[in-house]
């Protein structure tokens, strides 16, 4: 495979800190999207995730990022002002993004990818919603782990990750059971026909998956 797929992991700042970083690349309904945020943070999180798929885009493709004509549409509703990121010219190109409370993440690659980070946060106790999105085993795991929040968050980043690549949904969440991976994994590693690349850094916990190896590129 020439081109594999690969993501990038950022903070906000960094992307905006870029000096091509262009808020003017972003369509119509991401402008939109952006203005309906009341929060500074918020925006800056959208705005910054939306430039860093562009740039990975761009670099899988080997063109420039205000090349590259950025859609979305729901697999639900066929909605295209939300949804999943695609190419509206390249329908072969598949991307995934993700953002959280400074940290945001991209993928692109010839072959469907997830991708998924999540804010540590506090880390004293597992959250409330463990019955709902985790099925039991995988809430034994949690709770007996050293640190549970972070046990969640990794099951929930895999869980997440694997719904933007169409394995899973919200509504199947707790009958998905992935309590045979482990909770303090390698950087890379395989589950069937699954590869997954995960890291945890001080401030989020990361997964991209897909069914070929994705590497990790430098923003």
């Amino acid at each position: 495979m020439p081109n594999p797929p690969f993501a990038m992991l950022a903070t906000t700042a960094e992307v905006l800190a870029r000096p091509d970083a262009d808020e003017r690349w972003l369509t119509g309904f991401e402008r939109e999207r952006l203005q309906r945020f009341r929060r500074d943070g918020d925006r800056d999180d959208y705005l910054a995730a939306h430039l860093l798929v562009r740039y990975c885009a761009a670099a899988h493709l080997g063109t420039e990022p205000a090349a590259i004509a950025f859609g979305q549409q729901c697999p639900g509703c066929g909605s295209t002002v939300h949804g999943r990121p695609y190419l509206t010219d390249r329908p072969g190109t598949h991307l995934s993004l993700s953002h959280t409370h400074g940290v945001i993440a991209a993928a692109a690659g010839p072959v469907p990818v997830g991708v998924d980070v999540e804010y540590l946060g506090r880390r004293d106790s597992a959250p409330a919603t463990l019955q709902h999105v985790l099925a039991p085993a995988e809430a034994a795991l949690v709770q007996g782990h050293p640190d549970p929040a972070a046990a969640f968050l990794r099951l929930w980043v895999r869980k997440e990750a694997l719904i933007k690549l169409g394995r899973a949904t919200l509504d199947t969440l707790g009958e998905l059971d992935l309590s045979h991976l482990p909770l303090d994994p390698p950087a890379a590693h395989r589950d069937g026909d699954l590869h997954y690349l995960e890291l945890t850094t001080a401030a989020a916990v990361f997964t991209a998956a897909a069914t070929v190896p994705v590497r990790l590129r430098e923003l």
